[in-house]
């Protein structure tokens, strides 16, 4: 399984997000290519080598070459979705990216107190935005991130110039956003995290803890803005294998009770949720398991069972981590006819994973290795990948995974 770990001893923006997977290799090339699947255009990536307090780091500009959207254009959450639904990416892309900026605008539309459908971005630029949220989570998708982890967050101090005029740092909505994440706030008179990086972090990370032991394979550091006097404006990320003694940092926040199994094998504690359902419309289902994949189910399925006085009927079933477990709880009583479940802890042991990018005779594709110490025992080509080849070339989706694999 590879990591990363984001650093925030210095904050953390969208612009420093995107540096940071520069950076630990992440060619812009590639990320503008994966970025033309969204339907903006009009724009140019630069990264270049900088300086911040004499640490070397690379700092990632979007400079915007012509008007083909208004800058008011994206900034309501129906304009934004709709560009989202329209675009070429993977739907695990698009639910993430969609998730982030939820957050946004919910944390908009609270500290202003406006509704949800009429709250404005006021802060962001369109295209900027898009293109940190999506380049950052295109970017640990290329690196094959399977897992990210964040330090508390440092938030700077003193006051922001916006439209609304002078406000205190944290800004009202990155506080809006990070709640119940650890932060706090050094000597430091800027705005260190913006709401554009609160978002990006609250929602890729699995948990906020101290840094835990990984062999470490790569380094990215992001640049901000500023070249502060005492403190190096950047923020680092660190990629690597994750090594999990039996009480290893890893067994807190987002994978609690991660702890290393036999032979490579990793054990981890997950959270099952179950339902028998026998009265429902099944064109329900489909609609219940995206909603419950789209909230951070690790797993949805449905199995057919047979109930009292011989009804035939559905237990649905959902794995989930600890941290997911009342948003999807409440999603599956809403949703569906039951009016009662019940969930439990439960073990799983799973191989160790990595993803890897691969040349094909179709192109590049994402490749999930399935290991057991040394060994690969699986190799499994990635179904959007491979789905969006299929779509391309005309050709059979089964064709074109049985070539790769």
């Amino acid at each position: 399984m590879k990591i990363a770990y984001f650093d925030c001893f210095s904050g953390i923006s969208g612009d420093m997000c995107l540096g940071a997977v520069v950076d630990a290799g992440v060619s812009i090339k590639e990320l503008e290519k994966e970025l033309k699947e969204i339907p903006i255009g009009g724009y140019r990536l630069t990264a270049k080598k900088v300086k911040r307090s004499g640490f070397a780091s690379t700092k990632v500009d979007t400079a915007v070459l012509s008007q083909r959207l208004a800058p008011h254009a994206l900034r309501k959450w129906k304009d934004i979705e709709k560009i989202i639904n329209r675009s070429g990416l993977s739907e695990e892309i698009k639910q993430r990216g969609r998730r982030i900026f939820k957050r946004l605008f919910e944390a908009e539309a609270k500290v202003h107190g406006e509704a949800f459908e009429r709250v404005h971005l006021h802060e962001l630029g369109a295209v900027d935005c898009i293109l940190d949220i999506f380049g950052t989570i295109i970017g640990l998708n290329i690196l094959g991130i399977e897992k990210v982890f964040s330090s508390p967050i440092n938030l700077g101090s003193g006051f922001v110039e916006t439209e609304a005029g002078i406000l205190p740092v944290p800004a009202p909505a990155t506080v809006e956003i990070l709640k119940k994440v650890p932060v706090y706030s050094k000597d430091v008179p800027f705005e260190l995290t913006t709401p554009t990086g609160a978002a990006i972090i609250k929602e890729v990370s699995s948990g906020f803890i101290d840094m835990p032991p990984i062999d470490i394979g790569k380094i990215g550091i992001g640049a901000g803005n500023r070249d502060l006097k005492d403190m190096p404006n950047v923020l680092r990320l660190f990629i690597g294998n994750p090594r999990l003694p039996p009480h290893s940092p890893l067994t807190k926040g987002g994978q609690e009770g991660v702890k290393g199994g036999m032979g490579g094998l990793l054990d981890e504690n997950v959270i099952v949720i179950e339902t028998n359902v026998d009265d429902m419309n099944p064109q329900i289902y489909e609609y219940v398991m995206e909603k419950l994949f789209k909230a951070g189910a690790l797993d949805v399925y449905f199995t057919q069972v047979l109930m009292k006085k011989g009804r035939p009927g559905v237990k649905m079933t959902v794995l989930c981590n600890k941290e997911q477990l009342e948003n999807l709880m409440k999603i599956v009583l809403k949703e569906t006819s039951t009016i009662g479940l019940r969930f439990y802890e439960a073990k799983r042991r799973i191989l160790q994973r990595e993803i890897k990018i691969i040349d094909t005779e179709f192109g590049k594709v994402r490749v999930k290795f399935s290991r057991l110490g040394d060994d690969i025992l699986k190799a499994t080509p990635e179904y959007e990948d491979c789905k969006k080849i299929a779509k391309k070339l005309n050709i059979p989706l089964i064709e074109v995974m049985k070539k790769i694999k």
